[in-house]
């Protein structure tokens, strides 16, 4: 079962529980997916649903900050809300400590040695990471190997 029949299943089962706010977070992630399936023109592999799903997380979480920044209590809450309903779709996120000993793996492997080689580490990490880590996480980490 694909990602949009998973998430067209999960509409239904929202719509019998009469739950609008999971429902308008399923429809926005179905519309997304439809989106760049028509832009692409035929269906979305694994790899480009998951990006689809990244991309919104990470738009969720840049405006869960503006909202906290802002006061923004109401939305904080339906934000958060619509990241926990994002975070099902997606893989089970790699732990600080899993993406440390990738980064350090990547780090021995290319011979990095300063943040010179920042770009280096980085080409070989998020491959691996994709889907399963924050970029701006990633990024963190990598930069706190190289500095060390």
């Amino acid at each position: 079962m694909s990602l949009l029949e998973t998430i067209n299943e999960d509409i239904k089962t929202a719509m019998k529980a009469k739950d609008k706010e999971t429902l308008a977070i399923l429809r926005m992630l179905k519309a997304a997916l439809q989106n760049d399936q028509i832009s692409k023109g035929n269906d979305l592999s694994e790899d480009e649903e998951l990006t689809v799903l990244s991309r919104e997380m990470k738009q969720r979480r840049e405006s869960l900050a503006e909202f906290k920044d802002a006061g923004r209590e109401d939305l904080v809450d339906q934000t958060e809300a619509a990241i926990h309903t994002v975070e099902k779709y997606l893989p089970q996120q790699l732990s600080e400590n899993e993406l440390k000993a990738i980064i350090q793996d990547a780090a021995t492997k290319v011979d990095a040695k300063s943040m010179k080689d920042f770009g280096k580490v980085m080409g070989v990490v998020m491959p691996l990471t994709k889907g399963k880590a924050d970029g701006n996480e990633v990024n963190r980490l990598v930069k706190e190997q190289l500095n060390a």
